[in-house]
């Protein structure tokens, strides 16, 4: 029994002073600071609307702590612009979503709020105004044309933003995202239009509201439903736009 006695007493022993012993404090951390760093590029552009009555119910939102919700800017219908957020840093607008494996895009991305209701159409002053400032982030950036991208488009379960009226074909004219305006692809035999979309980009854990999205940006339309002939050959054309693209950067 004393045998054993001084044996638990040889275990517990270094327990005891382990749990005496201080941790350093964060005072006795050393720092030498490198100049070999620079600030976090984002990848990607995310377009929103507000679904507000005017641009200044939009900025009380944007800036109430509360909400918790912010970009890094807001273009009025009238195309005036306004930075709420510095472009390094992350602002809080996409929130839960993918796209391309991708599930923290706010740490990859600029966000865009645009001032409209959801059921009218983008004043061409302020579509002037957001063709000037993706040009300008591009170029900065250096972000890919392909990945100027929706709310909808990465939160298709949460999010219908931009709506139907946002002109696509306007930015792709421009060089900023993907647009295919006549097929000029056929879907081979075979073609998995699921497989077709994750290679897009898009989440389709729900693939309906993937679907759903897929019809809201490329045709403008909010219909489910089941995949018709002209939207494979859609989205074959817009798989081979991107890796067009994607080649050319290289």
């Amino acid at each position: 029994m004393k045998i054993a006695a001084k044996s638990a007493a040889a275990f517990l022993l270094p327990l005891v002073v382990a749990a005496c012993v201080t941790l350093p404090s964060g005072e006795d951390k050393r720092r030498v600071d490198s100049p070999n760093f620079d600030d976090r590029r984002p990848n990607y552009i995310i377009i929103h609307q507000t679904s507000s009555a005017n641009v200044g119910a939009a900025l009380r939102t944007l800036t109430d702590p509360a909400r918790k919700v912010s970009a890094h800017y807001l273009i009025g219908r009238d195309g005036e612009m306004i930075q709420l957020v510095d472009e390094s840093r992350r602002a809080w607008h996409a929130g839960e979503s993918w796209w391309g494996g991708l599930t923290d895009l706010n740490s990859a991305s600029i966000g865009i709020e645009l001032d409209n209701s959801g059921d009218e159409p983008f004043a061409d002053a302020q579509i002037a105004a957001l063709l000037g400032l993706l040009g300008e982030l591009r170029e900065r950036y250096r972000i890919p044309a392909a990945n100027v991208i929706g709310h909808g488009d990465i939160a298709p379960r949460r999010k219908v933003d931009p709506s139907p009226y946002f002109p696509w074909a306007k930015l792709a004219e421009a060089g900023h995202g993907l647009w295919c305006g006549e097929q000029v692809a056929t879907a081979p035999a075979g073609f998995d239009p699921v497989l077709g979309l994750r290679a897009l980009g898009y989440d389709t854990a729900d693939l309906n509201a993937a679907r759903r999205a897929f019809r809201r940006h490329f045709r403008g339309e909010e219909e489910g439903g089941d995949w018709r002939p002209a939207d494979l050959d859609l989205l074959v054309c817009l798989l081979a736009q991107k890796n067009k693209l994607s080649a050319e950067a290289r």
